[in-house]
């Protein structure tokens, strides 16, 4: 078994926290989903930042475009691996 993870990327923090909420009902996901502020490249703005939802998939179980399609509906996308 490897270590999958799967990032959500979403626009701010709110919107982060509210999907990282909805990710456990929604998919079933065990482990709460870890948020990361992402400062884009020479920005120190928190304004400027993206909010990442790292889920972790030990079971490989969670299917990559539902996950895209979820983060779509709150302005975000799934990182290619």
């Amino acid at each position: 078994m490897s270590d999958v993870r799967h990032v959500l990327v979403l626009p701010d923090r709110d919107t982060a926290d509210e999907v990282a909420g909805e990710v456990a009902d929604r998919f079933g996901v065990a482990d709460e989903p870890q948020l990361v502020r992402d400062a884009l490249a020479g920005e120190d703005d928190a304004d400027d930042a993206q909010w990442l939802v790292v889920v972790e998939d030990p079971e490989q179980r969670l299917d990559p475009r539902a996950l895209d399609a979820f983060a779509a509906e709150y302005e975000g996308w799934l990182e290619a691996p």
